[in-house]
């Protein structure tokens, strides 16, 4: 069965996806931000006979994510997507869960884009080198734009660090690097955080300062300081080799995440 949400359900729901904080940082951070309260966000839970979670679809916008850690109703989780008549819209999520969904949908996505995604529940013992990495502060904010204005596939992202200063300031990202005097050098970074789990973004290295270690390091910081405050890790990667890295690191493959466009 198939229900609209309640506040009395909230509690119950958190403790369903909880189980699995890596797979459902976003459902953690948007549930925890914002409850049931906002016309921007829906949630409806699919219940077995026992009255049990089976799964959860939340709507944030136009944006639709979907868990379900075993079988579940996916002609009536589609059937709620597809009574949403707008144009632009966006289902999420682990492609094993999403694609069952999207196999009953009437209307089909013009865009589908999957990509890894990985978590990281502790860290490997690593040889990294003996450098000095750094917790960030919004003072350092126009050096983490220098930085990723130098490299190539973070060009033209956040441009100004607004969005940087702005989850800085609301505690859900936090920044570690390695600097070369005053130039800031290499990085690694999380956003997205909530109390259970967060997501690595923003790994890089000067190209003059590749083959070092130093993304390594940054990341290793970072991940330590997460994982003592019990906080799991998750993030995305297109590119196999990158994968290597964070494997070594004590990163291991969810599966692929989906993102399916409707426009």
């Amino acid at each position: 069965m198939i229900r609209e949400l309640s506040k009395a359900d909230l509690h119950a729901c958190m403790e369903f996806i909880k189980k699995s904080p890596a797979e459902n940082l976003f459902l953690i951070g948007d549930l925890e931000a914002y409850g049931l309260d906002e016309d921007f966000q829906d949630v409806w839970g699919d219940f077995d006979e026992q009255g049990y979670f089976r799964a959860v679809l939340l709507r944030y916008r136009q944006n639709y994510i979907i868990y379900a850690p075993d079988s579940f109703d996916r002609q009536g989780i589609a059937a709620i997507i597809d009574q949403d008549k707008r144009e632009e819209k966006m289902v999420s999520g682990i492609s094993t869960i999403v694609d069952q969904v999207l196999s009953q949908l009437i209307r089909k996505p013009e865009r589908v884009r999957e990509t890894y995604y990985a978590k990281c529940e502790s860290l490997n013992h690593m040889q990294i080198p003996d450098v000095q990495v750094k917790n960030a502060e919004l003072t350092d904010i126009p050096r983490i734009v220098e930085l990723h204005r130098n490299i190539a596939d973070f060009q033209n992202r956040d441009p100004e660090g607004e969005s940087i200063r702005k989850d800085m300031e609301e505690g859900v990202s936090r920044t570690f690097y390695i600097e070369d005097g005053e130039k800031m050098v290499s990085s690694a970074m999380t956003t997205a955080e909530n109390s259970l789990s967060a997501m690595v973004i923003g790994v890089c290295t000067l190209d003059q300062y590749k083959k070092r270690g130093y993304a390594s390091a940054c990341m290793t910081a970072l991940c330590k300081e997460l994982l003592s405050e019990g906080k799991h890790l998750c993030l995305f990667y297109d590119n196999p080799e990158a994968g290597k890295i964070y494997k070594r690191l004590g990163f291991h493959d969810i599966g692929k995440w989906v993102m399916s466009e409707f426009r």
